[in-house]
């Protein structure tokens, strides 16, 4: 399906509305770098979801691990497996980066050249770990009841 390009007239101070409704930040410039101000993790995702949706912003070339990370810790998975966030060099977003690709309609970052994982072999990780540590837990519980 091609991509409609539309033009709009989008002022920062929509874009300053959007970022202080979802986050409560008050000191807003042009080039401040959101994530650095504490956006993080979930509260930058859905900052950017309500972004999409408010100014109707084409993101099928969003790449998410390039601006922000994720909520909680990644352990022990990190230890043994880089997340993608930890991959890649991270491109702030701004207000007037978000200002641009709202009058535009679409997210035209061009990203540096990487190699995207193919699995996400911390989250296995992760995920084997919790399940081992609850049947451990489990056997020691029963074991205990039967003593």
């Amino acid at each position: 399906m091609p991509i409609i390009m539309r033009a709009s007239n989008y002022s920062i101070e929509n874009i300053y509305k959007l970022i202080h409704g979802e986050t409560g930040m008050v000191t807003l410039r042009p080039d401040i770098d959101i994530y650095q101000q504490g956006v993080v993790g979930d509260d930058f995702h859905e900052l950017i979801e309500k972004y999409q949706k408010e100014f109707e912003v084409d993101m099928d070339s969003y790449l998410w691990y390039f601006h922000s990370d994720e909520e909680g810790i990644n352990f022990p998975g990190a230890i043994f497996s880089k997340p993608p966030y930890d991959r890649v060099k991270r491109i702030p977003v701004t207000p007037q980066l978000l200002l641009k690709f709202a009058n535009s309609g679409v997210w035209e970052l061009k990203y540096p050249d990487h190699e995207p994982l193919k699995k996400r072999y911390d989250l296995l990780i992760n995920t084997l770990s919790g399940i081992a540590f609850f049947v451990i837990l489990a056997i020691i519980l029963l074991y205990n009841l039967w003593i």
